[in-house]
């Protein structure tokens, strides 16, 4: 069981108080009514799902009820950092 770190909550909870809401940072495009289907296809179902780290956005269901980042190691399962909503990661690239 992974415990999460809720940057809201400020404290570690078990895994089953939260939700996975999928890959962290997805820029909603500023014309979408511009886009060809193709286009709007990759927008709203392909994501990178890469090996190593990877950021993830989860909600805290039976918490505080609020979004946030998770910066994950896919590989190891690791969570390497929380971070709220509209902030940036510290942590990047392919390793930690």
């Amino acid at each position: 069981m992974l415990l999460i770190y809720c940057p809201h909550c400020l404290e570690h909870r078990e895994e089953e108080e939260f939700s996975y809401g999928g890959e962290a940072h997805i820029v909603r495009p500023l014309e979408p009514e511009a886009l060809n289907d193709k286009e709007w296809g990759d927008y709203l179902f392909f994501r990178t799902n890469p090996r190593g780290i990877h950021h993830e956005m989860w909600y805290h269901a039976l918490g505080c009820r609020r979004y946030f980042n998770v910066t994950r190691n896919t590989l190891s399962y690791e969570i390497l950092e929380t971070y709220k909503t509209g902030t940036q990661p510290t942590i990047t690239g392919d390793n930690p």
